[in-house]
């Protein structure tokens, strides 16, 4: 029998690194999973919905508040573990853009900041100014480099999906501090932008769902269809535009029928970190359908959020201090 060490280098068995023991542990937020914004997106718009459910339900509207300060207290403290994250090697990024989770969650994060604006408004309009202008400019940025992977990207990767409605969508969500804090304009360029934008990939998006089943891990992901028609009717009717309020409220309605009646579906492959995208869309349907004074409607699914959200949260808060979600969602490490 010939010697493994002088065999022809093809019949050379590989070799391996001796396990390290004890098992290497990455450094303080160096595997920051993105995945876990679009979860607190959701509770960010919990939080905006309560805001408006409670003063209609004559109820106390401090609990509207307290749970936008734990959302905000939760997002600011993912975002600087993801600053971190860059700040020791910057090209996670670009890394993080090549897995669809990561794209989902860098998008998720800087509508974060907005929402976070909108939140503000009442408390520090001047800072909720600031943090408008700077969530549209990040999520400008975060939508180039987007577009810059998908012109790279192999034509298998360049594929519409609904996450597409959080990268060149999510600008409305600008709109529900522009509002209040008085840039109409500025609300207005927005909605007229972003249904543009939204039209084109529910079309696609259509076409794509009548040729073929996507996978059922992916199928979560159907429920972001619903924010954009949702937040699109709470611009209108912020803007006193009662018919195309009523226009995007009817759009909303029918993608939300169509998903509750495919619900198990959707949901048939079990829990996971994509759960993140049933929350977002939940909550900015409670805004909407107060927005346009459905307030019954607009309650029963708000028990449903209050239900719901806070458990997405919580399962996904779980899977990042574990450290599996970094694991299931493949989140670059620094």
């Amino acid at each position: 029998m010939s010697d493994p060490n002088t065999a022809p280098p093809r019949f050379r068995p590989k070799t391996f690194p001796a396990p390290e023991f004890p098992p290497r542990r990455p450094a303080l937020f160096a595997r920051m999973p993105p995945a876990v914004f679009p979860a607190l997106m959701g509770l960010l718009g919990l939080g905006l919905a309560l805001r408006r459910a409670l003063p209609a339900l004559s109820l106390p509207e401090q609990a509207a508040e307290t749970v936008l300060g734990i959302a905000v207290a939760l997002w600011a403290f993912a975002a600087l573990g993801y600053g971190v994250k860059i700040a020791r090697r910057p090209a996670v990024v670009s890394e993080d853009l090549r897995v669809l989770p990561g794209r989902a969650g860098l998008a998720a994060g800087s509508l974060g900041l907005m929402l976070t604006a909108a939140a503000l408004v009442p408390y520090a309009p001047g800072l909720a100014r600031w943090l408008l202008f700077a969530g549209l400019a990040l999520h400008a940025v975060l939508a180039a480099l987007i577009l810059r992977y998908l012109i790279q990207a192999p034509p298998e990767g360049r594929g519409v999906t609904p996450v597409w409605h959080l990268h060149f969508v999510g600008f409305i969500i600008g709109a529900l501090s522009a509002l209040p804090l008085g840039m109409t304009g500025l609300a207005q360029g927005l909605f007229w932008i972003s249904l543009a934008a939204a039209a084109a990939i529910w079309a696609v998006s259509l076409g794509q769902l009548i040729r073929r089943i996507p996978p059922a891990p992916l199928r979560p992901l159907l429920a972001i269809h619903l924010a954009p028609a949702s937040l699109l009717t709470t611009v209108a009717a912020g803007l006193g535009d009662r018919t195309m309020a009523l226009i995007c409220a009817g759009l909303a309605g029918l993608i939300a029928v169509a998903l509750l009646s495919g619900l198990r579906w959707i949901t048939a492959a079990g829990f996971s970190a994509l759960w993140g995208a049933f929350t977002f869309p939940l909550a900015a349907l409670c805004s909407a359908l107060y927005a346009i004074g459905a307030d019954v409607t607009a309650t029963l699914f708000l028990i449903v959020a209050v239900g719901a959200i806070p458990v997405i949260v919580l399962r996904i808060l779980q899977a990042w201090a574990k450290g599996t979600l970094a694991a299931k969602t493949n989140a670059a490490e620094a």
